[in-house]
This record gives C-alpha cells, sequence and structure tokens, in this order.
C-alpha cells in the first residue's frame, strides 16, 4: 500500500460520513428532538420567569 492510496480511502470514507450524517438529518426520525431544541431558547424556565416577573413589578412600585 502506498501513501496515494490511503488518502485516496481515507477520502472516501470520510465523504461516507459526511453523506451518512446529511441523510441522518435530513431524516424524519430525529425531527421532534430538532424542533425542541430549536424552541427551547425561545421557552422560559419556571424558576427564571417568577424572578423576572418579580423584578419587573418592585421597579413598577418604586
Amino acid at each position: 500500500m502506498d501513501i496515494d492510496l490511503l488518502r485516496s480511502l481515507y477520502t472516501v470514507v470520510l465523504f461516507a460520513a459526511f453523506i451518512g450524517i446529511v441523510l441522518w438529518a435530513w431524516s424524519d426520525r430525529p425531527r421532534a428532538r430538532f424542533d425542541a431544541a430549536a424552541r427551547s431558547p425561545l421557552e422560559e424556565d419556571g424558576a427564571d420567569a417568577s424572578a423576572r416577573a418579580g423584578e419587573g413589578r418592585q421597579g413598577a412600585r418604586r
């Protein structure tokens, strides 16, 4: 085996892995998990939301 054959095999393996990842990402199976991850920055935690709401009320009273 010479170095050119190893480089070619390495390229083919990495290309196949890339195609596999693309197919997995665009498949319907992980869609629910991806949708939940996409919504997570927009959702508020219970403790954080109540703390921010309390700060807003105190500021309005002053």
